[in-house]
């Protein structure tokens, strides 16, 4: 019998846009230096469901769900929300600066 695990799908994730509302920046947050190391474009691959070495557990808590039932085969997230039923568009939970992320099953 196989290892559930290995039967599950590869899924890609990337960083597709970054938005910063500069009023609400200045307006609630105190200066900080780093905010986020991840960058338009950069792609991180999740196996067997699991969250990618380095990614920032911010956004992994935002998209954990969908990646894991993507990657065990699930998807067509909310009746046809995406028009690829193997995808999801997700975003962190950065409520100054929050990144939008692809999520879809790799196929074989």
């Amino acid at each position: 019998m196989k290892n559930s695990e290995n039967c599950r799908k590869d899924i890609r994730i990337t960083a597709v846009r970054q938005v910063i509302h500069e009023d609400l920046c200045s307006k609630y947050e105190n200066p900080i230096v780093h905010t986020c190391s991840i960058r338009e474009g950069d792609v991180f691959i999740s196996s067997g469901g699991n969250k990618p070495c380095g990614f920032c557990d911010s956004a992994w808590g935002s998209m954990e769900y969908f990646v894991r039932e993507l990657s065990s085969g699930g998807g067509n997230f909310f009746d046809g929300w995406m028009k690829n039923p193997k995808s999801a568009m997700i975003s962190c939970n950065d409520g100054f600066r929050p990144f939008s992320f692809l999520i879809e099953t790799i196929e074989d």
